[in-house]
This record gives structure tokens, sequence and C-alpha cells, in this order.
């Protein structure tokens, strides 16, 4: 489980949002751009060429609105 503390303080690197990611299964998820970073053995891997851009309506889920990547590229 990733600490909550941590959470408040983690930016999504594509977009530099705060607060842009929540937890979701075994990744986080920007709700800006909707990139997922997987968390590994605990911890998350937050790397722009690991993320993957959820769809839609999974990003929308539990999010107040998304758009679309800014840079208009799907991992």
């Amino acid at each position: 489980m990733i600490d909550q503390k941590l959470l408040e303080i983690l930016a999504c690197p594509a977009c530099d949002e705060r607060p842009p990611v929540r937890l979701k299964e075994d990744r986080l998820v920007c709700s800006v751009c909707r990139r997922a970073y997987p968390i590994r053995e605990g911890i998350p891997v937050m790397l722009v060429d690991e993320a993957t851009i959820e769809p839609e309506e999974e990003a929308e889920s539990g999010a107040a609105s998304a758009s679309a990547p800014r840079d208009g590229k799907a991992a």
C-alpha cells in the first residue's frame, strides 16, 4: 500500500500536475493526462516511458475530469 503522505507529494512527470495521481489497483493514475504509472514491489515507477494511457472512461471514474494527453501521444 502506498503511504497517503507520498501520494500528496507525487506529481505526474508528464504534465507536472498536483495532486495528479490517485491509487487505482496496482497503479497510480494522473487525472489530467490519464497516464497510469505501475507500482512494482510497493514502489511507484514514475517514469513516462513506463506509463500507459488509461482509457477515458476508466480514468474518469472517481475523478472530476480528465483531458487528453498534452503531447497527443499514447505510451
